[in-house]
């Protein structure tokens, strides 16, 4: 079965850091595309960050986290990171990963069609 589980959300001040792990079972993490959204209280799902297989290796972030935000992938634990540091009120949220086709500015903006796991939240708050 297919399956990606978020966590390590948390409360954090303004200006503190999280990491977040996106954890799959049933496939191989590097060879696929995988995208973190995040969704606010009232708001649309937005994507914010993405990273491409092992083959591709391309990484994009949404202009409000570049600089802040890092994605990675460990291969062995089959499990995507996202590092927020600098974290700011506005990046309150239920985070999620989901995969894609590609990695590419676009992909940002390109709803997930599946399904979304349970996310994990993100409150930063002072």
């Amino acid at each position: 079965q297919v399956q990606l589980v978020e966590s390590g959300g948390g409360l954090v001040q303004p200006g503190g850091s999280l990491r977040l792990s996106c954890a799959a079972s049933g496939f191989t993490l590097e060879k696929r595309t995988i995208v973190w959204f995040r969704q606010a209280p009232g708001k649309e799902r937005e994507g914010v960050s993405c990273i491409g297989s092992s083959s591709d290796g391309s990484t994009y972030y949404k202009d409000s986290v570049k600089g802040r935000f890092t994605i990675s992938r460990d291969s062995a634990k089959n499990t995507v990171f996202l590092q927020m540091n600098s974290l700011k009120l506005e990046d309150t949220a239920v985070y999620y990963c989901a995969p894609s086709l590609r990695c590419t500015p676009q992909t940002l903006n390109t709803p997930h069609s599946g399904n979304w796991g349970q996310g994990t939240q993100v409150t930063v708050s002072s």
